[in-house]
């Protein structure tokens, strides 16, 4: 996927067609707008919407001759074919994710959050986060970067680079919880943070949320946006809301 948009304007025939049926035809002065990930949007002069689109088509082909462009877009049973009958432009533009800003990249771009990453809007350097954390007023001292929040049995602070500051450092110095077997719980990083017994073998799935005492069964409790739950998902004695 390319960091640029295309945008290409004319007098065109738009052609959108599915299951090999032909359902829309139109025609006018339309600017096309096709976006790093391949999106084709065609607008004409009303409103915000687009008269036509394919969101991100497994095939987009261009080509154009002396008559002008044409762009024939395909995914699956779906096709969207615009040709220019007489052409007005055709550009490329620097393009990037757009989102909250959230500090500020070691090139001196701006570092925007969007969704599970922060990416900076000049040089493309990017960080994957988790979807619940928050980017904090901070800086690392270590390296500079923003620093992020999560609540993981515990609510931590860690860097942005998970490189220089793994999350799961963080809530292993913060969490000092006993299995219900009477074991230490330490906390291992396995496709997301898990809380695990080595004397019994038990393997818990750290929850979003932070400690609220002990369930009756003698596992920690933790305070979810859901509630107060087990760190068992699977037991039986629900705590009461404290």
């Amino acid at each position: 996927m390319q960091d640029a948009i295309r945008v290409l304007a004319g007098e065109c025939a738009v052609r959108y067609e599915h299951g090999g049926e032909t359902e829309r035809v139109l025609r006018g002065d339309v600017v096309v707008v096709v976006k790093p990930d391949d999106t084709v949007l065609v607008h004409d002069a009303d409103g915000y919407q687009p008269a036509a689109w394919l969101t991100r088509p497994g095939v987009v082909r261009y080509t154009r001759d002396a008559g002008g462009f044409r762009i024939d877009a395909a995914d699956g049973d779906e096709r969207l074919v615009v040709e220019s009958a007489t052409e007005h432009g055709d550009a490329h533009y620097p393009a990037s994710p757009a989102g909250p800003p959230v500090g500020t990249c070691d090139c001196g771009g701006a570092f925007v959050r969007d969704g599970g990453r922060v990416v900076c809007v000049d040089c493309r350097e990017q960080y994957a986060i988790p979807r619940d954390a928050a980017v904090v007023d901070e800086t690392c001292g270590d390296c500079g970067l923003p620093r992020i929040r999560v609540e993981r049995g515990a609510a931590v602070t860690a860097c942005l680079d998970r490189e220089c500051e793994p999350i799961a450092d963080a809530v292993r110095a913060a969490l000092d919880w006993t299995c219900r077997c009477g074991g230490r719980l330490a906390v291992e990083s396995d496709r997301g943070l898990h809380a695990v017994c080595a004397d019994c073998g038990s393997r818990f799935r750290l929850p979003r949320g932070t400690e609220a005492g002990d369930c009756e069964c003698g596992l920690p409790a933790v305070q979810t946006a859901d509630g107060r739950r087990c760190l068992d998902a699977d037991c039986e004695r629900a705590p009461q809301s404290l």
